[in-house]
């Protein structure tokens, strides 16, 4: 599956600094038993009498959950996850992003092209500073009393990998725990065993969590068949070069993070490496009609431009052309899909304050995503002259 790699100059890196600057005192996170509140199993369905309507036990501000178990960071760190209490039965569950790495090279440059460990999402946790979609005293967030679950990313995978690979030979060999699928399937556990059938879910992620978004929306469909589940992948657009995607994907071994109930997205029945990002989303969004599915990016989006080079693909705006043309395809092909693209190069819009004033299209993003999560029907919004071919 297609996919842009966001550099480590990312959302996580801001909001550090942002930490480091701010006047407030770090807040201690609250540390809860992986099993509090639930089965965890994952197994049971909306309704069932074992599983509490909302999660109990957890703290005001945020929960710091160890699941234990298979999960794993890429360096055998250990792996956590953090939960925010809400006050409705609505929950959001946000894949983080930060980076990716797939040879010799790639894994062994941790904190200059991916995240190895959860330590920098558990200081901004800490801290919790009020950014963007984050800031719960803002009465335009349409997310400000929902619970939140966030899936820190430690292994270079997109959060869609199953496998152990050790890359080089001698003492520049490097073993690299790409767990990203085990670890997404700890959190969902952990979510299944404490809602018992949320009125909503807000699926989401920013750069490589995009595509996490993406590949486990289809899962948590399928488990809360009477929940309402929006999609929104925040800057993934899934454009790279082909040789670049045979190369890396296969080193992930992701195929068990696929929806296989899905005929068009089942590896038994399909060559991934034949697939594009859009695909996915056509799948799911087709096989799931009352649900909507969408993706924000900038028209020029520096990141995903950045990596798209270095790929050996085109510039700016060759990325942007077949950016678009991703997103035409998926629109042509489904009739619950939405894109919002802006103005400009921003990666990412979901974790900082102008979350609150990007416009396209005439409309403002925030209230483009509260029109979704009212079931309305899912439209495109666009900024004017932003057709991938002048900046």
């Amino acid at each position: 599956m297609l996919f842009a790699p966001p550099r480590l100059a990312t959302l996580l890196h801001l909001l550090a600094l942002l930490t480091a600057l701010s006047a407030c005192a770090l807040d201690e996170v609250n540390t809860v038993p992986a099993g509090t509140g639930g089965t965890g199993g994952g197994v049971a369905t909306g309704g069932a009498s074992d599983i509490p309507k909302l999660p109990p036990g957890l703290e005001e501000g945020w929960n710091e959950i160890i699941p234990g178990g298979e999960t794993l960071c890429s360096r055998g760190t250990d792996f956590a996850f953090y939960v925010r209490k809400g006050t409705v039965n609505k929950v959001v569950i946000d894949f983080i992003g930060g980076g990716a790495c797939w040879n010799e090279f790639t894994c062994s440059v941790a904190d200059a092209i991916f995240q190895p460990d959860i330590e920098q999402v558990k200081a901004v946790v800490q801290a919790n500073v009020a950014v963007g979609y984050y800031d719960t005293a803002n009465e335009a967030n349409p997310f400000r009393d929902w619970y939140h679950v966030v899936i820190p990313y430690c292994t270079g995978d997109i959060h869609w990998g199953d496998n152990v690979a050790t890359y080089g030979r001698g003492d520049s060999e490097i073993t690299i725990h790409h767990k990203g699928a085990v670890n997404a399937r700890a959190v969902l556990d952990w979510v299944y065993g404490n809602f018992r059938e949320p009125d909503q879910i807000f699926m989401t992620g920013c750069s490589a969590g995009s595509y996490g978004s993406a590949m486990w929306a289809p899962h948590v469909i399928q488990h809360y068949p009477l929940s309402t589940v929006v999609q929104f992948g925040d800057s993934g657009a899934g454009v790279i070069t082909k040789d670049f995607f045979e190369e890396s994907f296969p080193s992930w071994k992701a195929d068990s993070a696929f929806p296989t109930w899905i005929d068009s997205l089942d590896p038994t029945k399909v060559n991934l490496l034949d697939l594009e990002l859009a695909d996915l989303y056509i799948g799911m969004a087709n096989h799931y009609p009352d649900n909507n599915f969408s993706q924000y990016n900038t028209s020029f989006d520096e990141n995903q431009v950045f990596y798209f080079q270095a790929m050996g693909g085109g510039d700016k705006t060759e990325w942007s052309k077949q950016m678009h043309a991703s997103i035409e395809r998926i629109e042509a092909n489904t009739d619950n899909f939405g894109a919002f693209i802006a103005a400009g190069e921003q990666h990412c819009i979901l974790h900082f304050p102008n979350f609150y004033t990007v416009n396209a299209g005439g409309k403002k993003l925030v209230d483009w995503l509260s029109d979704m999560l009212e079931s309305a029907p899912t439209s495109s919004n666009k900024c004017e002259s932003c057709d991938g071919k002048t900046p």
